[in-house]
């Protein structure tokens, strides 16, 4: 029933405003016969060609822009026309084209020339549009929108022109970004800290595999949010721009993807916008799947004497599959109000076969026995989140309002079944077999409330202020068993039920002013903060709350301060600092063991307690003929940062697992506080535009890092030097003879990590190289056919070295497996579209 609601509203608005419609145009049945013929028509031309241009945007205001009277495109030979427009009154005429000069008029009816005083009309006649054109040395360039915009606060990645990925999800789109990092497990890092990821500027319940890539209009990057951000965003924010249309008439694009090994993947955006109402629906359907390979070798050590290794060998057959709808409106109450109401559903399924096969050796590597371990699993998960959105736009140019409440549901669940089997080395069986199952379920509702002011003091300062409630209720169970030989089954310690409550609520202020070249932004934010844990089964309680009184008040305080001086015209620099936290999710903090991996085991850490971060940049901006330049110095300074740490399963633990099947001398995985990390780095991106349609991005990020740990009286310290770099090359051929390689792109993308300490180790090196082509063709450019290969070199790997006084281990594993795509896009629009009419031609026809 939820899913009809908003369809149902929707309708309603829609006969409102054509009932509001009929009112206004029939106040007076005088009114309709004064003004009907009156009307202003004329011709969009393309300077280029000399020809009428299409789908160029032409909007009538009532002058001076105080209110849009009506809106179209023009049409394929470039006319337009308004009617039953009021003699009398001065109309303001925009038109707007990509590559083109805005153009604007004045137009004052009461000097046209009237039929019985009743009606007026004119013919403005061909307006010839100016070419939008930038001088670089010499050459001049039409403007288009670049791949990459960097700026002094925050960078913007413009997807449509990430060709590798096309087809993909928003994991793909991430790789493409220079600064930013993705792990085995989808994770994004940005400068190898993990940021607060944004869904239209708000916090989201999705991951980011969940989010195909051909939704996403941009990708913007801020690396030091100020004071008006969640202050969760410790290592930074990633806000993720949908595609939302809202020009008139009825407009979307549809692409559908096939590729290897098991791709398959389709989307839809629209949106139809009529007088006060925009309507907009996205939907997808995503499938991928392939053969993820892992190694782990081992040497389990005694006082540092060798005891035994280990070796294993893992396969793992993967299909993942993602659906997701999004549809609601934006209902222009008039040229100062908006409500957006919006509805979000989808879910996602998994189905996991692996493989491990094990060799156990003594002290000088002969066999011992062999281990054979297989998994089959199924999980997967459903969400609905409902957002309400008002803004109000004031008369003062830049001050406004806004306000919006979401609610987010998300359920899931999950089962699997693992095999073990030994047998010795001349194949008779070892020991006995073993068999493990397990389920699990949870659920979690969501509700947010975030409302924001801005009010400009003068034309150089403002000052905004807002605040946020956010709510979260969490509860899951997770039953593991023994499976006899007949079947019976026997519940095992493993099993867990879990639940937690959060709350945050938050106000926050900030004052900015610009002075001649140089300009600051001060900030204040105020977080209270409650996390209510529970082990249902032995009542166990864990949690936090800050601040908790007057002695740590200062634990809910997140100032924020910029300074920023423009040097030159193209020169600017900035110092920036900010307070953050970071506080543990849900896998971070559930004690449940996970038994995958016999031998590599991971649990949470219910006692773990939130993070901070005092972060410090310095920023320098440069724009030259061929591009610009971005240089940052920082420093992150992390109290209590929440880090993992390793050790080998006690012998309490090993009795409480062994009917799980697990090695005595598995290696368990969990999280700690540290006592302090500090992060010192230096980040350059360089934009360089070699020749008309080739360009290139460069980046490098350098960091020194420092960790100080203490656990168990065990010294984790650690401290080293790492960097990583990638490099985006574009280019895009233009044979005007030519149709097959006319408007065809190719891009290339590089990327290179260097090992990376950790507490009791390092990472390794990883790289990848991407490839994609694509082709436009059509009128317009309407379709689009783009070829592209995830991992080239089927390189992409996540690797570890653990080298500690128990053991020492070397490992890796893949997620993603090298795979190739063909997509095909197509995008549609027609200005002149309309509902009502649809709907009152219908109407009519019944009536007849």
């Amino acid at each position: 029933m939820k899913f009809f609601l908003l369809p149902v509203i929707l309708f309603c608005f829609i006969n409102a405003d054509a009932q509001t419609e009929r009112e206004n145009q029939q106040p007076v049945e005088m009114s309709v016969l004064q003004f009907k013929s009156s009307r202003l028509y004329g011709k969009v031309i393309d300077p280029n060609s000399d020809k009428g241009l299409e789908a160029a945007s032409v909007q009538l205001y009532l002058h001076p822009r105080d209110s849009l009277v009506d809106g179209l495109f023009t049409k394929t030979n470039g006319d337009f026309s308004f009617k039953n427009l009021r003699p009398g009154t001065t109309y303001l005429l925009i038109i707007s084209a990509l590559g083109f000069e805005p153009y604007e008029q004045i137009i004052h009816t009461d000097t046209l020339k009237r039929n019985n005083e009743a009606s007026f009309e004119r013919d403005l006649g061909n307006i010839i549009l100016q070419t939008q054109v930038k001088e670089l040395a010499n050459v001049k360039i039409v403007a288009t929108k670049p791949a990459f915009e960097m700026s002094i606060d925050r960078k913007v990645f413009n997807v449509s022109k990430s060709l590798t990925a096309t087809g993909g999800t928003a994991v793909d789109v991430m790789r493409n970004i220079p600064s930013v990092s993705v792990d085995i497990d989808g994770n994004v890092q940005l400068r190898n800290s993990p940021p607060l990821i944004f869904v239209d500027g708000r916090p989201t319940i999705l991951t980011l595999d969940q989010i195909p890539a051909d939704n996403i209009e941009r990708v913007e990057l801020v690396t030091n949010p100020s004071a008006k951000f969640d202050a969760a965003s410790s290592a930074g924010i990633i806000n993720v721009v949908l595609k939302k249309d809202k020009r008139i008439g009825l407009n979307g694009i549809a692409s559908a993807s096939i590729g290897v090994p098991k791709v398959l993947n389709g989307s839809l955006n629209m949106n139809l916008r009529e007088g006060k109402i925009n309507f907009f629906l996205s939907a997808s359907a995503n499938r991928s799947g392939g053969k993820a390979r892992g190694e782990t070798e081992r040497e389990n050590k005694k006082d540092g004497v060798t005891r035994d290794f280990f070796n294993q060998v893992s396969s793992n057959d993967r299909l993942r599959r993602f659906t997701s709808l999004n549809y609601g409106f934006d209902y222009f109450v008039d040229n100062r109000n908006t409500i957006t109401i919006a509805h979000s559903a989808g879910g996602g399924r998994f189905n996991n076969n692996e493989l491990q096969q094990q060799e156990y050796l003594n002290n000088v590597k002969n066999p011992e026995y062999y281990g054979k371990r297989t998994s089959i699993g199924n999980s997967g998960f459903n969400w609905n989140n409902v957002r309400l959105n008002y803004k109000h736009t004031f008369p003062e140019k830049g001050r406004e309002l806004t306000a919006d409440v979401t609610y987010n549901f998300v359920k899931g669940h999950s089962n699997s079944e693992i095999v073990n089997t030994y047998s010795a080395p001349d194949g008779s069986e070892y020991k006995p077999s073993a068999t493990v199952r397990n389920d699990g379920k949870n659920r979690s509702p969501q509700l947010t409330f975030q409302a924001d002011y801005v009010h400009p003091v003068n034309e150089n300062s403002k000052f905004e202020v807002g605040l946020r409630s956010y709510y979260k209720k969490f509860r899951s169970f997770f039953n593991v068993f023994e499976v006899g030989n007949n079947g019976s089954e026997t519940i095992l310690p493993l099993s867990n039920n879990y639940e937690y409550t959060e709350k945050i609520n938050a106000v926050y202020g900030t004052y900015s002013q610009k002075i001649g070249g140089f300009s600051y932004q001060v900030g204040l934010r105020a977080e209270h903060s409650k996390f209510d844990g529970l082990l249902v089964d032995s009542a166990y309680k864990f949690g936090y709350q800050y601040p908790t009184g007057i002695k740590n008040l200062f634990d809910g305080f997140f100032p924020s301060l910029f300074l920023t001086q423009a040097l030159t015209e193209s020169d600017q620099m900035q110092f920036n600092f900010s307070r953050r936290i970071r506080r543990p999710d849900f896998w971070q903090l559930n004690p449940f063991i996970e038994i995958n991996d016999p031998v590599n085991l991971r649990q949470g850490n219910p006692e773990l307690q939130p993070e901070f971060i005092n972060s410090f940049e310095v920023n320098y901006s440069h724009n030259y003929d061929k591009g610009n330049m971005l240089g940052v110095l920082y420093w992150r300074n992390n109290p209590r940062d929440i880090t993992q740490y390793s050790d080998t399963i006690t012998a309490e633990q090993y009795n409480q697992l062994q009917n799980a099947a697990v090695d005595p001398n598995a290696i368990l995985n969990t999280f700690v506080n540290a006592s302090t990390t500090n992060r010192y780095g230096a980040e350059f991106t360089l934009q360089y535009k070699a020749a008309g349609n080739f360009d290139l991005t460069p980046s490098v990020n350098m960091q020194y890092r420092s960790v100080n740990a203490n656990i168990n009286n065990v010294d984790l310290s650690n401290e080293g030097f790492n960097w990583n770099a990638k490099l985006i090359a574009n280019y895009k051929l233009k044979i005007e003879n030519n149709v097959v390689l006319h408007n065809l792109s190719f891009q290339l993308t590089g990327q290179y990590e260097s090992s990376q300490v950790i507490p009791q180790g390092r990472r390794l090196p990883q790289y990848g190289v991407d490839f994609a082509l694509r082709k436009d063709f059509l009128k317009n450019n309407r379709a689009t056919v783009t070829f592209g290969i995830n991992d080239v070199l089927n390189s992409q790997r996540w690797g570890t070295i653990y080298d500690t006084e128990n053991f020492y281990q070397d490992s890796y594993r893949r997620w993603n497996v090298r795979n190739f795509r063909l997509t095909f896009s197509y995008k549609f629009g027609k200005a002149d579209f309309s509902l009502l009419n649809m709907l009152r031609g219908h109407q009519n026809d019944e009536d007849s």
